[in-house]
């Protein structure tokens, strides 16, 4: 069934493409290139077109891609806004006082973005076969991420859980467990339930 765009308004297409204009060259000179390698990243850009164009197949790809991660998200902010305690440090850089209040208000994007992609879902389900582009996509990001980020900042978890940088076992073998990791442990849990869920 195709897609209705006529469910977008335009003030959110334009909205949303503001911000993401907005947010873009704050985040590069902030952030540097390598920070747009974040798969929420990639998300709020994949969606800004999935707003213009409609198209379920990206929408999807997203949802199984990063839903699950963004409420995680969602749930270590609003934990440590109501206990004032960290719960998983996902959110941490949020309440980093050097950073300043316009910076992070733009990473708000976090909170408005699962909300964005389980409303299109409702309204346009989900297309199964996306876990297959979503874990391609994932197979060219992650090593891109590897050779061409710094350790220091661990993009996508590639050099370790959490924050820093992983010792214990050699590099490679990290980032080849990472590169297994995504499509079994996140993607296919949420692809089985977004297809329940959504179809």
């Amino acid at each position: 069934m195709d897609t209705d765009l006529t469910i977008i308004p335009l003030w959110l297409q334009l909205a949303y493409t503001a911000f993401v204009l907005l947010l873009l060259p704050v985040y590069w000179r902030n952030y540097g290139p390598g920070n747009f390698l974040w798969f929420s990243d990639i998300a709020l850009f994949a969606v800004g077109v999935v707003l213009w164009t409609g198209s379920k197949l990206l929408l999807s790809m997203m949802a199984v891609g990063v839903l699950a991660l963004e409420i995680a998200w969602n749930v270590d902010y609003f934990w440590r806004i109501v206990t004032g305690r960290q719960l998983l440090g996902l959110s941490a850089y949020m309440f980093d006082k050097q950073k300043s209040l316009f910076l992070r208000g733009l990473s708000l994007f976090h909170v408005a973005l699962p909300v964005l992609i389980l409303w299109l879902l409702s309204v346009w389900g989900y297309q199964p076969e996306a876990i297959y582009w979503q874990t391609a996509l994932a197979w060219v990001v992650l090593p891109l991420t590897y050779f061409l980020t710094d350790p220091q900042e661990n993009i996508n978890w590639v050099f370790g859980p959490g924050n820093r940088a992983q010792h214990t076992i050699p590099a490679h073998l990290y980032f080849g467990a990472v590169m297994l990791f995504f499509p079994i442990g996140v993607y296919l849990p949420s692809h089985l339930l977004l297809n329940w869920i959504f179809n």
